[in-house]
């Protein structure tokens, strides 16, 4: 009898989580009468092996996709599986894989570490390792330099680090060879990554403490790199933690997200998604001149697109617009460091709000859901919701072809969980 009731126990759970994860069909198309549709025209998934379906592509190399970037020429795009520790390349016109890059470093390539160097501005290692330079690193997300040469990911975490207190690390990848040619030490829990628009430095935020760590770039040699500027958010957040049970996700401090130059690369905007605001950097010294309040709050994701800087906000599920130029202007005009703007227009496209991409000319503005498992497109001239789609569950990466035709979103995964797929769908405008 006791064994009968945990079977069902057991049955009843499997389907109460199961009925939680959503899994769209090939060919799912959204309403072909409003002015932008979605089709899946493709899709990477490592749930099925079994799919028979044409274009549905089962593939090992996909494991909790965290982001996705088209390269510069268009002819490629890279995908970030966190938790399969991989970069997956693919042809985006035949749509095959054409490469994998493993992050995994042991003696073999101890040159791609120069000098040794194991870590910067003096930050520490919790871990009694002799060999710090030997582990496998987590993609989060990615950003070109050199008119798209290199490709620059980031590395939530060594693999020996469980819980992100010491310094993780950034790969530069040669976009011609496809192959890894440096890998940089930085601080703890680095995600988001920025290039300036004068392609001479790099910004590197780090979730886990506060902190901006800028890279001086303005070489064509990989190893002529440097790091020049650490700048802090008001305070740099300890990372010596007494218990092994923490959740960094959430024990991050003002959890720095969202990372974008202004079209001038006068300044450096920073999301806060952990305390409110956006922080802003003079960007020709990288000193922090303060944050911006006002707008809604889990700041995650920041674009700038012409005159306006658009912002996801997570758990509020919206997304809001202002003129960053008056946005800069409120801190610069005030003699308090903390100010608070007003000026946003704003539109809800569902709890969860996580990536946010634009087609190149700024008409239309496309959203992952990630709470909700859809993907949204907004017209941007008055902030309305004109379309669309379920995805695959969690979506959370977004990438836009340069002819926005196409769509590509990544679903991670959660707790072994989740869409686990990377979905291309093909738009159409009116």
């Amino acid at each position: 009898m006791k064994k009968a009731f945990i079977l069902l126990f057991l049955f009843l759970q499997f389907n109460l989580v199961n009925g939680q994860i959503t899994r769209i069909k090939m060919g799912r198309q959204s309403d072909t009468t409003k002015e932008v549709s979605f089709r899946l025209s493709e899709r990477y998934q490592a749930y099925n092996w079994k799919s028979s379906v044409k274009h549905d592509n089962y593939d090992t190399t996909i494991n909790s996709p965290k982001s996705v970037k088209y390269s510069k020429d268009g002819t490629k795009f890279y995908v970030q599986s966190l938790e399969g520790y991989t970069t997956s390349i693919y042809n985006a016109s035949t749509k095959k894989r054409i490469g994998t890059i493993g992050h995994h470093f042991d003696a073999s390539n101890d040159s791609l570490f120069k000098d040794g160097e194991t870590t910067i501005y003096d930050y520490p290692y919790k871990q009694k390792r002799s060999q710090k330079n030997h582990f496998s690193g987590k993609p989060v997300e990615s950003c070109f330099s050199h008119s798209g040469k290199y490709l620059w990911v980031t590395y939530y975490r060594r693999s020996f680090d469980p819980i992100a207190q010491s310094p993780s690390a950034v790969a530069i990848i040669d976009t011609e060879k496809d192959i890894i040619v440096r890998v940089m030490p930085t601080g703890p829990l680095p995600k988001m990554i920025a290039c300036s628009p004068d392609n001479k430095r790099i910004s590197v935020t780090h979730w886990g403490d506060n902190t901006v760590a800028i890279i001086d770039i303005d070489s064509d040699d990989p190893f002529d790199f440097k790091y020049v500027k650490h700048s802090v958010v008001d305070y740099k957040m300890s990372t010596n933690f007494s218990s092994s049970h923490v959740n960094r996700d959430a024990s991050c401090g003002f959890c720095l997200r969202g990372t974008t130059y202004t079209p001038d690369g006068q300044f450096l905007m920073v999301g806060r998604m952990g305390g409110g605001g956006i922080a802003i950097f003079d960007a020709n010294t990288y000193d922090y001149l303060g944050t911006v309040f006002g707008m809604m709050s889990n700041v995650r994701h920041l674009v700038v697109k012409g005159e306006y800087l658009y912002i996801s906000c997570n758990r509020p599920g919206q997304v809001q617009r202002c003129k960053w130029q008056d946005l800069v202007k409120a801190r610069l005009e005030s003699d308090e460091k903390k100010v608070t703007f007003s000026e946003f227009e704003n539109v809800y496209v569902g709890t969860g709000a996580r990536t946010i991409v634009l087609t190149s000319d700024g008409k239309y503005l496309f959203a992952c859901a990630n709470s909700v498992s859809k993907i949204v497109a907004v017209r941007t001239s008055d902030m309305k919701v004109v379309a669309e789609i379920p995805a695959d569950s969690y979506p959370v990466g977004m990438a836009i072809s340069g002819d926005d035709s196409e769509l590509i979103v990544t679903s991670q995964g959660k707790s072994n969980r989740g869409g686990n797929s990377v979905m291309v769908f093909s738009l159409s405008y009116k």
